[in-house]
């Protein structure tokens, strides 16, 4: 995958439009595995057409792809996120989308790791402050520990249907 944008890796960047250009740039580069932390996916263009296809692309490719989502709150993916909700619903097999426990609320930061190996991490939800690097095992390393320590504290997780009588 090539960088397309000028920016500099590991160092912090700022911008919101760069942010989600940032998270495209990580997206496109996943070929097997694709972990993400946010708090409810607001930020960063997980709802945008241009991330959607993406991901459907990354979930088409490989037949041992896996997507796996931890927010803090999944209102705005309910409600502001139908494509990803869609895509649930086709790759529901390859996607696993949880809720934390409150013990976790309080965390600000989010990132996304990219087969262990590219990352974006956003270092407070309400500042548009972030680094990314590609190639990155050992950054890469230490926030796959810190996903599987989150991992930990989910509670529930998120269908593509609701169920009832």
């Amino acid at each position: 995958m090539t960088n397309d944008l000028t920016l500099p890796q590991n160092e912090i960047i700022v911008g919101e439009q760069l942010y989600s250009e940032t998270i495209s740039i990580i997206l496109a580069s996943a070929q097997q595995e694709l972990r993400v932390f946010d708090q409810d996916l607001s930020r960063g263009g997980f709802h945008s057409k241009k991330n959607s296809e993406l991901l459907q692309r990354f979930l088409n490719t490989n037949p041992n792809s896996r997507l796996t989502i931890i927010l803090q709150g999944t209102e705005f993916l309910k409600k502001e996120c139908p494509r990803l909700t869609n895509l649930l619903q086709v790759y529901g097999h390859k996607i696993t989308i949880y809720e934390t426990n409150q013990s976790v609320k309080h965390a600000k930061d989010c990132f996304i790791v990219a087969d262990s190996q590219h990352y974006i991490k956003r270092i407070h939800i309400d500042q548009t402050r972030f680094k990314y690097g590609l190639s990155e095992v050992a950054t890469t390393n230490t926030l796959n520990t810190r996903f599987n320590e989150l991992l930990e504290e989910t509670q529930d997780t998120v269908t593509a249907t609701t169920l009832g009588l």
